[in-house]
Order: C-alpha cells, then sequence, then structure tokens
C-alpha cells in the first residue's frame, strides 16, 4: 500500500513538472515567435530601401559653400558613386573631388531604419577627423528628407546643431541642402546638386 501511494505522488510530480514545462516551454515559443517576426520585420528591405537603390551609379556633383554672414559663395565640382551594401539595407555614397585645392574624399552611409521609421545618415571625409549622425522622415508629397543632427565645430570644441534637406528632384537630378547654427542662427552652409 506504501509503495502504491509512492508510486501515485511520484507520478503526481512528474505530471505536475511536464506539465510545467509543457506550458513554460509553450509560452517560451510564442516570446520566441514575437521576437522573430518583430526581427524579421526589422531586418527586411522595404519601399524606403528601394528607392535608395534608384540612386545607384555615378552621378556628377556641384558644391556651393557660403560662409557664416557672408553672401558670396564658392563653387566646386566632384563626383561621387552610390551602390547598396548588406543585402540592399544600406546605400554608400563615394565621393571624391578637389576643394579649395586639396583633394577632396567623403564616405556616407545612408539607411532607413524601419522600427524608427526614419532615414539615418552618417558622413566623413578628410577635411576632419570625426562622423557626423543625421536622422529624419521623408515627405513623400515634396519627395524630401528632412534630417536633423549634430557635428563638431573645431572652431568651439563643442557640437552644433545641423539640419539636412534631401531632394529627390527627378530620377536624374537630385538635391541636397547643409544648414549649421552660427552664433546661435542658421545658416546655410552648403547645397549639392547631383546630376546623372
Amino acid at each position: 500500500m506504501k509503495t502504491m501511494k509512492k508510486i501515485l505522488n511520484l507520478s503526481a510530480i512528474l505530471l505536475f513538472v511536464f506539465s510545467f514545462n509543457l506550458a513554460n516551454g509553450q509560452e517560451a515559443t510564442a516570446q520566441e515567435d514575437v521576437m522573430n517576426t518583430a526581427w524579421g520585420k526589422y531586418m527586411t528591405p522595404g519601399e524606403m530601401h528601394e528607392m535608395l537603390s534608384r540612386s545607384n551609379g555615378e552621378w556628377k556633383e556641384t558644391l556651393t559653400f557660403w560662409e557664416p554672414g557672408k553672401k558670396e559663395s564658392q563653387t566646386y565640382s566632384a563626383s561621387c558613386k552610390n551602390e547598396m551594401i548588406l543585402g540592399g539595407r544600406y546605400q554608400k555614397s563615394t565621393h571624391s573631388g578637389e576643394i579649395m585645392g586639396m583633394a577632396f574624399e567623403g564616405i556616407g552611409i545612408v539607411g532607413y531604419d524601419n522600427a524608427k521609421k526614419v532615414f539615418q545618415s552618417t558622413w566623413c571625409d578628410n577635411m576632419g577627423t570625426g562622423i557626423s549622425f543625421t536622422e529624419g522622415p521623408y515627405d513623400p508629397a515634396t519627395k524630401k528628407i528632412n534630417m536633423k543632427g549634430k557635428m563638431m565645430d573645431p572652431e568651439t570644441g563643442k557640437e552644433m546643431n545641423i539640419r539636412q534637406v534631401f531632394t529627390f528632384v527627378d530620377d536624374n537630378t537630385q538635391k541636397f541642402e547643409m544648414y549649421m547654427t552660427h552664433e546661435g542662427k542658421e545658416f546655410k552652409s552648403m547645397e549639392i546638386e547631383y546630376k546623372r
């Protein structure tokens, strides 16, 4: 009789443990499914990435620069090559030219964050040693990406606010505008016209 009770008690314990593990396993599987679905959506290139890819190829650039408080501008020529990288998730732009008698090289990476619903951009070149970062939404009505961020001001040793507007004019024309803040006032510091 005692042996039978021990067997019944052991069976009850094993059934409880099995049921507990089964329930936890199902819950874990459900959580994994949610996680996998979320990451799947996050990592999959979509419409905005396809839009970026249409800018792949070689472009001629006309760069115009302004200094704060001055109406005069300086204009230079350069070129860039756009290509999608990492499975179509980001676009890499490689720029080269001559500015103020110096060889100019720059690299930009642009991507669209599926979760944040914004474009993000990094930039670095041989005219400095820092990397700037901007992000912002796309406005389909104006075909503009409006981004904000910060970059280092070497004159003050502090970061300054910057604003960038990238316009898809047509299939073979694009425009980039850069705005900086100087002594508390925003001014247009650069414009690039791209032609393909």
